[in-house]
């Protein structure tokens, strides 16, 4: 029987207690159940799809130096061989290749998203006027957000072939309705 959605949850919230780690898994959990849509074959992608973002880094706060080995190792244990090498391909040191549209979807839709996540932050209305030219011109100030990997996020969109403006404006047409819930309404005062 698949993983469900409430049992992902349950292990994000059992390894994760950061709320802003939370935050982030819920917000990749979101782009990549449209990227299913998108890069995938939709409605039988979609749960995998998201349950891959929403774990791809549950063993990070408590096992930083093991990540993503606990959570591969359970992925497997539950039977989600899929999701296991795609939480595997996303951590880059591990030279994983990446072999399925989810594996690159992964990888093309983590770093960029906690990036859109932080332009957000420093933005009167958040992500609601961010604009693609915005994000790009923020990705070449080494400075902002800096523990955002430049190269992995090239990677990712030449991995799906697309273009880079495209996959961002993609990326905040998911999250946008999510705003309130993610925290990335931005700096208005109210």
């Amino acid at each position: 029987m698949p993983l469900t959605r409430e049992q992902a949850w349950e292990k994000l919230c059992e390894w994760t207690k950061n709320e802003a780690l939370r935050i982030h898994a819920r917000s990749i959990e979101i782009a990549m159940r449209a990227a299913a849509y998108r890069y995938g074959n939709g409605e039988s992608d979609v749960e995998a799809w998201g349950i891959a973002g929403l774990l791809h880094d549950a063993d990070y706060e408590q096992w930083p130096d093991e990540h993503p080995n606990r959570t591969v190792a359970w992925l497997r244990e539950q039977g989600e061989e899929a999701i296991a090498h795609a939480v595997s391909a996303h951590y880059t040191k591990w030279n994983v290749p990446y072999e399925t549209p989810l594996d690159k979807a992964l990888l093309a839709c983590d770093e960029l998203t906690g990036f859109i996540g932080a332009c957000c932050f420093v933005r009167p209305d958040g992500i609601h006027t961010l604009a693609p030219s915005s994000v790009k011109k923020k990705l070449k100030d080494k400075s902002f957000a800096a523990k955002v990997d430049r190269d992995e996020v090239r990677a990712g969109v030449e991995l799906l072939g697309v273009d880079l403006g495209e996959h961002i404006q993609f990326l905040i047409d998911a999250l946008k309705p999510h705003a309130d819930e993610l925290g990335w309404n931005g700096r208005r005062e109210g």
